[in-house]
């Protein structure tokens, strides 16, 4: 795939007036676009666009540090920089490299000037639009921009024309919250979700460009499920299930399949030692190919080296490499490990009908969910010459150089979290344990829900034909369905969870199931929490969960109390400082000069 650098180098680039102070000031190449300021020809389109994702690099290493070092799965070296550090310790000051406003802007100011200019109208000799995929593509691109800047600033200054002169920069611009951000890019993407949903614009000649691009029903139901945490609207839960759920259904076309796979990290069968693991799990999670049933959605390109400029930082944070003298800044908290090996690994053994549970005490993180096992190695290396031991570590997740935002199981947990607090935590269970296709749904949610909500449930349609879900005989692999590719999350890294008694719906026969449902919710809630914590960790959406989970949350610790288990379960004194300032809900956002941040008027 070529990187967007080298596509950079053949665009002329308008320089904008230059000089003012404050968040909207124009460096010379926060906007790229034609001289005439008129995008009306396929060359405007391609090379605005490229424009447009450039400056989505600057805040790629943002978008995951910013949400997983201010969360409890990872802890900081004493190696890790000062900006990281203050970072980690909810301390960010305006001087700070990742508090920087100015980025995300240049971004919206592109995808402003295009959505403005572009001649939407113009079609080529066969009679296709030429700019239409591409201007759906900026007004998804603007809208995600938009939900981070706000998610980690908590207000932004709001502005969705271009700005091309001094006096529009300095304007007095409307201040908006999570919730209005949500709304208003809501209402502008749907009328775009029903054709261009599944339409992307085509720039090389493979398939790998689809991976550039941001789906506009997985930013929708991002929007949506924001808007719901920030509002309490049900509403917005059952439509953000509906759009994640609608990018599945049409991910490969009509009457196509895209299910969860069913890659996993299990102990050998047979194995008595517990020493045997086989993993098809890890490789899939980090593959920047495209096809059917590939794993990975959206990534941002960066380039390999150094010089070239846009370059991710995230393998020398993460991995012991040569161009950090092999010391990372980043390693698994305590937190972490603790909620790993806390899961009960259930083997399935026999022909399917009986099960074991891995036992206690295990060395190298293979206690309880084997994924931490499989994607974080901790090591020694020796220099013979000098005696020397160096320790190293390696997070395979940030071997790539491109940085990875959208992948397939965050649509499925999403979309099982959006189910659970639209009032369907059966079905949203279902998701992390079976799988879903429709005799999945047939069983175990049906029977549960009233007939108006049957109706509502029907919407979601897994044939089962098509999503094969694998069965006990399948897990022992000796057989069962050899065609199986649905499962449930769970069974990726802690075995079998169908049958795994350690992780059931509590039963309550005492009362009814509109009485028992706010309880499954919490219940639920908490295991799409700890599932999104052992599927997605150092994947940066840790603490962007812990905050929407808090935002829903009547308990004001709910948050401190999540971060402070960095530590473990013992952690005391060591966080009372974050937990403090946690107390305080403007300290969960970053703030800039008092311009942009939580306070501002």
């Amino acid at each position: 795939m070529k990187k967007i650098s080298i596509f950079i180098s053949t665009l002329c680039i308008a320089c904008i007036l230059g000089g003012c102070s404050d968040f909207f000031d124009q460096e010379s190449d926060h906007v790229i676009y034609s001289d005439n300021h008129k995008l009306d020809n396929a060359t405007d389109s391609v090379y605005s666009m490229i424009g447009i994702l450039n400056k989505l690099q600057a805040i790629a290493d943002r978008t995951i540090l910013l949400g997983e070092v201010r969360g409890d799965l990872v802890e900081l070296t004493n190696d890790a920089s000062k900006d990281l550090r203050e970072v980690s310790q909810f301390n960010i000051g305006n001087d700070n490299m990742y508090n920087n406003p100015r980025d995300y802007y240049a971004v919206i100011n592109n995808c402003n000037f295009f959505i403005a200019n572009a001649d939407t109208a113009l079609k080529d000799n066969r009679n296709k639009y030429i700019f239409m995929k591409e201007y759906a593509q900026a007004k998804a691109i603007r809208a995600w921009t938009y939900l981070q800047m706000v998610i980690n600033y908590g207000k932004v200054r709001f502005v969705v024309d271009p700005i091309l002169t001094k006096e529009q920069s300095e304007a007095n611009y409307p201040a908006y919250g999570i919730q209005q951000v949500c709304e208003y890019f809501i209402n502008d993407l749907l009328p775009l979700a029903e054709k261009y949903g599944r339409e992307y614009p085509y720039y090389d000649n493979g398939t790998t460009y689809r991976l550039i691009w941001f789906p506009i029903n997985i930013v929708l139901g991002d929007l949506y499920l924001w808007a719901g945490s920030a509002s309490g609207n049900v509403e917005y839960y059952r439509q953000a299930a509906l759009r994640y759920y609608k990018y599945i259904a049409e991910r490969n076309g009509d009457n196509s399949t895209y299910s969860t796979g069913i890659q996993r990290v299990e102990w050998t069968s047979g194995n008595s030692s517990w020493t045997g693991v086989s993993d098809s799990w890890s490789n899939s999670v980090v593959q920047e190919s495209y096809n059917e049933n590939s794993e990975l959605i959206t990534m941002i390109p960066c380039n390999a080296n150094k010089t070239d400029g846009d370059y991710s930082e995230l393998r020398n944070l993460f991995n012991s490499r040569e161009e950090n003298d092999y010391k990372v800044s980043i390693i698994p908290s305590l937190g972490m490990e603790e909620l790993s090996a806390s899961q009960m690994f259930c083997q399935v053994t026999g022909n399917g009908n009986t099960v074991q549970y891995a036992p206690q005490g295990l060395s190298n993180h293979r206690t309880g969910d084997l994924r931490l096992y499989t994607v974080w190695d901790n090591y020694y290396s020796y220099n013979y010459l000098t005696n020397e031991r160096t320790e190293m570590q390696s997070i395979s997740k940030h071997r790539q150089e491109n940085v990875h935002i959208y992948r397939r199981q965050m649509v499925y947990l999403r979309m099982a979290e959006a189910l659970n607090l639209a009032g369907y935590p059966r079905m949203a269970y279902q998701v992390l344990s079976r799988g879903l296709n429709n005799t999945v749904i047939q069983e175990e949610v049906y029977p549960y829900y009233s007939e108006s909500d049957s109706v509502w449930i029907s919407q979601f349609d897994f044939p089962t034909a098509r999503y094969i879900e694998m069965d006990a005989e399948s897990a022992t692999g000796r057989g069962g369905r050899t065609n199986a590719n649905t499962m449930g999350m769970h069974t990726r890294g802690s075995g079998f969870a169908p049958l795994n008694e350690f992780y059931q719906l509590p039963v309550d026969t005492t009362r009814t199931e509109a009485e028992q449902t706010p309880d499954l919710q919490n219940y639920v809630s908490e295991l799409i929490l700890q599932e999104g914590a052992l599927e997605f960790a150092f994947e940066g959406t840790r603490y962007y969960d812990i905050l929407r989970f808090a935002l829903r949350s009547s308990d004001t610790n709910f948050l401190a109390n999540h971060i402070c288990m960095r530590r473990g379960e013992t952690s005391q004194d060591l966080m009372n400082d974050i937990r403090a300032k946690l107390q305080d809900k403007s300290n969960w956002y970053l703030n800039k000069d008092g311009e942009i941040g939580p306070n501002i008027p």
